[in-house]
């Protein structure tokens, strides 16, 4: 095998063993793993209590009745009739777990069963299933199940049953809601168009989905319906003499609670322990099975990245005309025991009234990065591991929280690459205009509204005045962007970070928003970081362009440089890769491969197995960024010919 095999081969199964496991997830959380850790005992104790060498936990003893705890032969003392209290709590601990568990599973199969099949057929069928789960949710849980009980007649196996019909309604209205949703996705469609039947669809496209939301909802109840249980029993209602579980014990305890408190005082314990090991478990599967936290992110994100900087750039030269200077930025995210170096040592310039276009593949670290400059990556996971971005001379991430929040939508504003999850899905859109004016401006409601009619003219909204009043839902995806660009120009900036903004917008309309950027460079002296994969748009706004691969810039230059005469193969297989009007016999080609994971980056230059013109000194240590003069540079020990202008 060769050593490049060795390497690719390594590479992987390093890879595979950095995945953090739902363990690992499990563990990050400290109060999770104590609850596991403490439940697992109770059940390893539970399920040898069998096999231990216990007294009978019937077996009456009057003439050793009441003996405190640490007795000699009894280690937690004895009860009232003189039976052993550790035989009792071990075998109740047994009763009572199975009792707890065995009532989530019914809950949650009839449960589960009734929300997916209302949510998935709804009408008639939704109707007449909710409203039976309303009329149980109508009456108080607990009075419910003690009807039950008296209708069934005292007993543990009645308690069950009781417990399980009293959880029913909180599974079914759980799993009906997150089925309604699923059952009009476009995977449900597709698969009723491939002539599969209902059953085929739940079982195959429903359950799966809903399966995390079972799950996450068992871990959660068990401790409550295991209280329930000991609730009943405590009541008399459950578990009969001579059988002990763990509510029984403590109702027998409750007659003698001022003579012998330890009666009541150690199965209490027990419920304690069990119950809140349950629950701190069942918030740790949670957070393991969430989507949104599968990565390992089991915290809130805060307000502004994390900023842990082992160094603060080079030295980054400004002038008065300088609105932006980003100096060595470095970004990671750190999921289980990888490290993906997002942005890997960025470095760039904004100067007044300019445009600077970064273009790149997705994925090359684009967005990151422009995220960075105001510290909107969400931590945890991101991190700004190293550099400075200077903001009008002054370091963004040495700033104190509120004044980087005066600079967020201020004087530096954002246009986000998708809008429907940018904007807010309850109010109007005017009112989400209204609330980025006066956030910065001191101006009455009115005012702020006419402003933000005004802003929907200027990006071509037909009918303004009425529009305002429309809610995101209700605008189509080009609307809902130029929504989110008259945001960003709602205060003026200096400073416009613009991710792929003309993205979703019609040709004309694209045209007109261009138009209208490069009037607020003329009119306000307004400053723009274009972020696009169009190398059309970068031609017509952009005075600078930076190309961006694999986290680090690998050229940067005048517009007319880069797309003329491109140094970086890498820069050159792009343009390439755009078809040209007039030019029918042009032949367009893919880049081969794909871009290396950040996670696990080669040696040198990061586009050498997909370069034709690498060779093996490409891959070997860091490969410096060289000045090719006037304003013009490359990432490359073998820049393009003709790139020298």
């Amino acid at each position: 095998m060769s050593d490049t095999a060795m390497t690719d081969q390594t590479r992987k199964v390093k890879k595979r063993s950095a995945r953090p496991s739902a363990f690992k997830l499990l563990a990050r959380n400290q109060l999770a793993l104590v609850g596991a850790v403490t439940l697992a005992i109770v059940i390893l104790l539970a399920l040898v209590t069998p096999i231990l060498p216990l007294l009978d936990p019937d077996a009456t003893d009057p003439a050793r009745r009441l003996l405190s705890p640490l007795s000699d032969g009894h280690f937690l003392g004895t009860d009232h009739l003189g039976r052993d209290l550790l035989s009792r709590l071990l075998w109740g601990t047994r009763v009572s777990l199975a009792v707890g568990i065995s009532a989530s599973l019914v809950a949650a199969l009839f449960g589960s069963t009734i929300g997916i099949v209302s949510g998935y057929f709804g009408g008639r069928t939704d109707n007449i299933m909710m409203r039976g789960i309303d009329m149980l949710m109508a009456f108080p849980y607990i009075l419910l199940a003690l009807a039950i009980v008296a209708a069934l007649g005292p007993g543990l196996m009645n308690a069950l049953y009781a417990i399980a019909v009293v959880n029913i309604p909180f599974f079914a209205r759980n799993i009906r809601g997150i089925t309604v949703g699923l059952s009009h996705r476009e995977f449900v469609d597709a698969a009723r168009l491939s002539g599969k039947g209902h059953i085929r669809i739940i079982l195959s496209e429903i359950l799966p989905n809903v399966m995390p939301v079972i799950v996450i909802t068992i871990s959660t109840t068990v401790g409550w319906m295991i209280l329930e249980t000991a609730g009943l029993s405590f009541l008399g209602l459950g578990a009969q003499p001579p059988q002990a579980d763990l509510g029984s014990m403590l109702g027998e305890g409750r007659k003698l609670v001022t003579t012998a408190q330890h009666l009541s005082a150690i199965p209490g314990a027990m419920i304690f322990i069990l119950v809140m090991s349950i629950n701190l478990l069942g918030d740790g599967i949670r957070d393991v099975l969430d989507p949104r936290l599968k990565s390992g992110a089991l915290a809130r994100p805060a307000p502004m990245t994390k900023i842990d900087r082992s160094d603060k750039g080079t030295g980054v030269a400004i002038t008065d005309e300088t609105v932006l200077a980003v100096d060595e930025l470095r970004t990671e995210f750190v999921l289980g025991d990888d490290t993906y170096k997002a942005v890997g040592g960025v470095s760039f310039h904004v100067g007044k009234n300019e445009c600077v276009g970064l273009v790149g593949e997705s994925g090359s670290g684009k967005s990151v990065t422009a995220l960075s400059l105001l510290g909107l990556v969400a931590s945890p996971p991101g991190t700004i591991a190293g550099g400075r971005v200077l903001f009008d001379g002054k370091d963004v991430f040495d700033m104190p929280e509120n004044q980087v929040r005066d600079i967020r939508g201020g004087k530096a504003a954002y246009v986000f690459q998708d809008p429907l999850s940018t904007l807010h899905p309850l109010f109007s859109v005017g009112d989400q205009l209204v609330e980025a004016i006066r956030a910065h401006n001191a101006v009455s409601y009115r005012q702020a509204w006419a402003k933000a009619v005004e802003l929907l003219g200027m990006v071509r909204i037909p009918n303004p005045k009425n529009r305002a009043n429309n809610y995101p839902h209700q605008l189509s995806g080009g609307m809902r962007q130029r929504v989110g660009i008259a945001m960003a120009l709602a205060n003026e900036p200096r400073l416009i970070i613009a991710d792929e903004p003309t993205t979703a917008l019609d040709v004309t309309v694209q045209a007109q928003i261009l138009k209208l950027m490069n009037n607020l460079r003329t009119d306000h002296g307004t400053s723009v970081l274009f972020i696009t994969h169009d190398f059309g748009v970068v031609s017509e706004i952009c005075d600078r362009v930076a190309v961006m691969y694999a986290g680090r810039i690998v050229e940067m230059g005048t517009a007319e440089q880069v797309l003329n005469h491109p140094a970086h193969p890498y820069t050159k297989r792009l343009i390439d890769c755009v078809p040209r009007l007039g030019e029918p016999d042009r032949r367009t080609s893919a880049i081969p491969g794909l871009p290396p994971a950040v996670n696990d980056l080669p040696t040198g230059c990061a586009f050498a197995d997909r370069c034709v013109r690498s060779e093996d000194k490409c891959r070997m240590g860091e490969i410096a960024f060289d000045d090719l003069g006037e304003g013009h540079g490359v990432r490359c020990i073998k820049p393009m010919e003709g790139s020298h202008v």
